[in-house]
């Protein structure tokens, strides 16, 4: 039996107890049937406080495992986003360095354009010199093809 059901037991035996004429309040019970019930209870109360006590002590086990859960999910959260942020650190310095690797190409490659323009200017220059120097010549070597049959 547990506690509850020996306390309505109780009840229920001070219900029918039977009043003592001329005595107020007083009633007559069956001592009997309390003592058993008294016992019952003395009985009874060690088992309900160990139950008690297991499930304050399995509550407690589980708080403090869910605690524990809790902390290597917020653990795993916070190296996560660690993570993330080195991960977006890293993805902005590539792109910056993407960025001035693209610039310095262009740079270099104006830089490479004018040059091979200057030379290739340069180059048209001395071969127009030389071809004016040529023309000259052939013009003199026909003077002078002229001159010699006259």
């Amino acid at each position: 039996m547990n506690i509850e059901e020996i306390l309505s037991m109780m009840d229920d035996v001070l219900d029918k107890a039977v009043a003592v004429p001329f005595s107020g309040k007083k009633s007559l019970i069956d001592v009997e049937i309390m003592n058993n019930l008294i016992h019952e209870t003395r009985m009874s109360l060690p088992r309900e406080i160990e139950e008690a006590r297991e499930v304050v002590a399995t509550r407690k086990k589980l708080v403090n495992e869910a605690k524990a859960e809790a902390e290597k999910i917020i653990q795993r959260a916070e190296e996560l986003a660690r993570k993330m942020v080195a991960s977006q650190e890293i993805v902005r310095l590539a792109q910056s360095r993407a960025e001035e690797i693209m610039v310095n190409a262009q740079n270099k490659s104006k830089e490479l354009h004018n040059t091979t323009k200057d030379y290739v200017d340069n180059m048209l220059a001395k071969t127009e010199e030389l071809n004016k120097r040529n023309y000259e010549d052939v013009k003199k070597a026909r003077m002078a093809l002229k001159g010699v049959g006259k």
